[in-house]
């Protein structure tokens, strides 16, 4: 025989233990019959048999002594093993890796994993800052902070809210150009683009703003760097409201002008998710971008 089944195997070593079926099946959790089907299953599989019955009692053979060595020794691994991914899935330390677009890395998540660092401080955290989409398959990271929710059967994901951006120019900016206030009000002012493929330019235009591609006359597609020139006065940016209201020296504008939707997915594996190091992360996450 190639292969041993480890449920006959264990029925084999309770009952081995236990010196009853009944005994046996009261352990683990079963019914007896289930249990004798087992072991018979495993005395034919093997070709040789395991016990004697004796009454209500089951006896080993000198074959089922010889066997039961090695069944023990089989067993102590299983525990060992389940001890071992217990501990690891109940431990407090070790490392998480969390990814987030540029602009939550740089401005949310600093605050937000001060609080984990006193919660937990066994544990520590990756920040791995993208505008692309981690592959979790490939366990380019633990959590991914999304903007989407996830499509692979393999990945659960949470929507935390749908917060709010606005637009937003720095304080500068307006003493110099005017607080434009309407989408009428735009006509030649500058705007930060997010890209030159005219991607960001078709967005803002089905958004309801008139602009054309002579609005742009600085680009950037990382976030962060998008917002820090939106902060020295380059031109007008979106921004969620969270990152807006903790920066100094912007204003919003374009008042009149309806708010742009940045859904938060949190985005993590079925199997880590198990994992009481990453559950807590992702449970910490969950409710400080929830407000």
């Amino acid at each position: 025989m190639d292969k041993v089944d480890w449920n006959q195997l264990r029925a084999f070593l309770e009952t081995a233990e236990a010196g009853s079926l009944s005994a046996a099946a009261r352990k683990l959790g079963q019914t007896q019959p289930t249990l004798s089907r087992q072991v018979a299953a495993l005395e034919q599989s093997l070709g040789v048999t395991l016990f004697e019955r004796v009454g209500k009692a089951m006896v080993l053979t000198s074959t089922g002594s010889d066997l039961l060595v090695h069944a023990r020794l089989m067993g102590a691994a299983a525990r060992d093993l389940g001890l071992s991914a217990k501990g690891r899935s109940e431990s407090l330390e070790g490392v998480v890796s969390v990814s987030a677009c540029d602009g939550i890395a740089s401005y949310l998540l600093p605050k937000i994993l001060l609080r984990l660092r006193k919660f937990a401080p066994g544990i520590f955290v990756e920040v791995v800052p993208t505008d692309g989409l981690s592959d979790l398959l490939r366990r380019e990271a633990d959590i991914a902070i999304r903007h989407v929710s996830p499509t692979e059967p393999e990945l659960i994901g949470r929507l935390v809210r749908n917060a709010s951006g606005y637009f937003y120019a720095a304080e500068s900016w307006v003493r110099e150009n005017g607080h434009p206030r309407t989408a009428a009000d735009i006509a030649q002012h500058d705007f930060i683009g997010a890209d030159r493929s005219g991607n960001y330019l078709a967005f803002l235009q089905a958004h309801g703003l008139p602009v054309t591609a002579a609005n742009f006359r600085c680009f950037a597609d990382n976030t962060a760097t998008h917002w820090e020139m939106v902060r020295h006065g380059f031109g007008i940016g979106a921004q969620i409201e969270d990152i807006a209201n903790d920066t100094v020296g912007v204003v919003q504008v374009l008042e009149d002008v309806p708010p742009v939707a940045f859904p938060i997915w949190l985005v993590t594996h079925r199997e880590l998710r198990t994992a009481r190091c990453i559950r807590i992360v992702f449970d910490l996450l969950c409710d400080a971008l929830s407000r």
